[in-house]
């Protein structure tokens, strides 16, 4: 695969890079290995003092950063400002907090003096999506650097800009040249390269053939991983929720980075008895929406980030509807650029589009849909809900919409997820930890647990 800018708006080729030759990869990984000799020896005050100033760095550019994002991978620009800041926002959590989390924790044995101390594994390998350009990194990176590892960054081939900048801002920050690289290469050059001993860990968000690859590999060198993969979350609606804000926040949740999310809601399990009021809502609110150049302020969706998300989404979207789906709304990619300007026809377009009376066997029982695309399921009652929920191999994220106290607590204790939001919009945030379970990855990012991913938990015992 090429490693290019291409803009998904219009096809336009912006930046081709040269991917790094073998001698560029060792020269990037001595450099690693030689600055965590010294970097793991930094103090947590300078450490802190560094991602402080990643965050300031992100905040006086996050304009720039924004346009560099939406060009690249096509979300809303004001999306791409918003994940600036989230990405500063994870650098001052950990630059606040690291310290706290990383010390050491006694405990009361038969020695004289016993604990656990948190200490860095070494250069770590992040191998990161397009979707989210910065804040998958940030999240990854912020804990591991602030824990005292260095990173080996490799980013998504459509999104080598932003690959080279979070390189950059980490440089202007003050970090040692080696604590942070973005390495241009090809994901046919992941395997070789966990087989170093120079790697002690990986991480991967991203697909699950990709992570299953990952891990394989890993698995051979007996390395640390950590995955967080695909997701078709629920969104489980019962009669007794506020409607009006189940919808509200049921379109942004399926919207959100042009529908590709892997935490996005797109299973709207729903009560039969307001099930068509939800439908009759959430059709207005995709309605409403606006398909256009991501760069203009008014558009609320803008194009696939690649021809092959595009694709594979029209290819679900239509083996429903031959099945006998119907189309609430949208599902036809044509009638769409019909509607676009003439420099937009060659972008990755997908319409805002509800699929129901989805009947059993098509890829809505199963698959993710990554794009626009919401799929709405009746259910007769709550236990229906959580059955058709749980019955999925993906365990990423969950929103269950309830007013009954006893409804919200089986929401909680039965759905099968790595987070469970109640009444609200799933979400990641520094404060608590995210990953998933079953097919959607394991291992955890943010939040206290996330730090201590990648580090030796050593027990002390003296006597």
């Amino acid at each position: 695969m090429p490693i290019a800018s291409i803009n998904p708006a219009t096809g336009a080729v912006l930046k081709e890079f040269k991917a790094l030759s073998e001698n560029d990869i060792e020269h990037k990984l001595a450099l690693a290995i030689e600055t965590f000799t010294t970097y793991r020896q930094t103090s947590y005050e300078q450490r802190a003092a560094w991602l402080r100033q990643a965050a300031q760095v992100l905040d006086d550019n996050k304009a720039a950063y924004a346009k560099i994002m939406t060009l690249e991978m096509g979300k809303p620009l004001a999306g791409a400002v918003a994940e600036v800041e989230k990405s500063a926002l994870v650098c001052r959590y950990y630059a606040d907090h690291g310290a706290e989390f990383l010390a050491d924790e006694p405990a009361t044995t038969d020695a004289s003096r016993s604990f656990v101390r948190y200490q860095p594994l070494g250069p770590v390998l992040a191998v990161m999506p397009w979707n989210f350009p910065f804040w998958q990194v940030f999240r990854f990176a912020a804990p591991a650097l602030m824990a005292g590892n260095v990173g080996l960054l490799k980013h998504a081939s459509n999104v080598p800009q932003c690959a080279l900048a979070i390189e950059e801002i980490f440089q202007k920050a003050g970090l040692p040249k080696g604590a942070f690289q973005t390495l241009l290469i090809g994901g046919d050059r992941i395997a070789k390269l966990v087989t170093d001993d120079r790697i002690k860990a990986a991480t991967l968000t991203g697909s699950e053939p990709a992570g299953a690859s990952l891990a394989a590999a890993c698995g051979q060198q007996i390395k640390k991983t950590v995955l967080e993969l695909g997701g078709s979350d629920p969104f489980i609606v019962m009669p007794s929720a506020d409607l009006e804000a189940a919808i509200a926040t049921a379109a942004t949740a399926r919207m959100l980075n042009n529908g590709q999310s892997c935490i996005a809601a797109k299973r709207f399990i729903v009560h039969e008895a307001i099930a068509e009021r939800f439908e009759q809502g959430l059709t207005e609110k995709f309605a409403a929406l606006v398909v256009g150049n991501p760069l203009d302020d008014e558009v609320t969706v803008g194009p696939m980030s690649t021809p092959d998300i595009a694709a594979e989404l029209e290819q679900q979207v239509n083996a429903c509807l031959a099945a006998g789906g119907t189309a609430l709304i949208g599902g036809d990619v044509a009638a769409l650029k019909a509607q676009l300007p003439t420099d937009l026809q060659n972008g990755n377009w997908f319409p805002p589009t509800i699929l129901a009376a989805l009947p059993p066997g098509t890829p809505a029982e199963q698959e993710e849909f990554f794009g626009p695309v919401a799929l709405v399921f009746r259910v007769a009652n709550l236990d229906e809900a959580i059955a058709r929920a749980n019955d999925i191999p993906f365990g990423l994220g969950a929103s269950g919409w309830s007013q009954d106290p006893a409804e919200q607590e089986r929401l909680m204790a039965e759905l099968e997820a790595g987070a469970v939001f109640i009444n609200g919009l799933v979400k990641s945030d520094p404060r608590l930890p995210f990953g998933g379970i079953k097919r959607s990855g394991y291992g955890r990012e943010l939040g206290r647990q996330g730090i201590h991913e990648f580090v030796n938990i050593k027990t002390v015992w003296i006597k």
